[in-house]
């Protein structure tokens, strides 16, 4: 026999509503029917939550729609995102995790304007061990400061580190040169030319020698004016436009214009260049 509920026990109940409604963005209550509505909805939960033979049964029968492809599947087969709560199936966030990772950028949820992240455990379901491991250097990434990235020069290692990290590594009688001893690799490279160190010279004088102009770096500034790649003011990254409009969107988040580099505000561009160019509208 059910008996009512005291009002202490509603207490509680109201107490975890009011806790459970500042998680969301918006929130609108509204009455429910009857108990046993949401009695089933209780089951449920706990079902899709289950590893019985039962319970998993009955999760693979209630079904729920993923609002990316807009198909029913089991609530078994829904990836829900820790914070926010938002849904869906499991092949659309494998996809949409892959897609942001291999875009340089942390897997945010897919929802309007929701900017909650991915949370890496519960990503490790959906991903490759190769894909977790990026997923774990994009949020590594995503820790430091654009202006404070600093990468180890030696290509066989491009360790991600801070300045401020990078330079407690490195013996302080050394650092004021602008050579700093890598965290991973243990090797010395130049923050300021970088490139490998280079010793018995000064940067002022290595940046007006001729092997300066031969180094990866001068190289690479050198074919980017060929092809007329921009590099952006913030993270310093090259970018080469491949087709759409002028309005280029890092993958640090600065946006700014491909033909001049002026910075674009509250998604307005500060500049009087064109959007776009045919060509690079319409392929061949």
């Amino acid at each position: 026999m059910s008996t009512l509920p005291g009002s202490s026990e509603i207490a509680a109940f109201v107490n975890q509503v009011t806790r459970l409604e500042r998680t969301f963005a918006y929130c609108s209550l509204c009455l429910v029917v009857a108990l046993s509505l949401l009695r089933n909805l209780q089951f449920e939960t706990i079902a899709s939550q289950s590893t019985s033979p039962a319970a998993t049964c009955k999760a693979m029968s209630v079904k729920e729609t993923c609002l990316i492809c807009f198909e029913d599947n089991p609530i078994a087969r829904m990836f829900s995102i820790g914070t926010c709560h938002h849904k869906y199936c499991l092949s659309c966030m494998k996809h949409h995790v892959k897609v942001q990772l291999q875009s340089g950028i942390v897997a945010q949820c897919p929802h309007k304007d929701c900017k909650c992240e991915v949370n890496t455990e519960t990503c490790k379901k959906l991903l490759s061990p190769e894909l977790a491991d990026i997923m774990i250097e994009r949020i590594k990434e995503s820790s430091i400061p654009v202006t404070e990235k600093v990468y180890c020069t030696f290509p066989r290692c491009s360790a991600l580190m801070s300045k401020q990290e990078v330079l407690e590594h490195t013996k302080t009688s050394f650092a004021g040169e602008g050579g700093r001893k890598c965290m991973k690799c243990h090797q010395y490279f130049c923050i300021n030319c970088r490139v490998p160190w280079h010793y018995d010279m000064s940067c002022y004088d290595y940046q007006r020698s001729e092997t300066y102009s031969r180094s990866e770096d001068q190289l690479v500034k050198s074919l980017a004016m060929k092809k007329l790649w921009r590099q952006c003011s913030k993270c310093k990254h090259m970018v080469e436009l491949d087709s759409g409009c002028y309005h280029i969107i890092c993958r640090c988040g600065h946006q700014f214009c491909y033909t001049c580099g002026a910075e674009w505000k509250n998604k307005r561009a500060t500049c009087s260049c064109p959007l776009w160019d045919e060509h690079h509208i319409i392929r061949p």
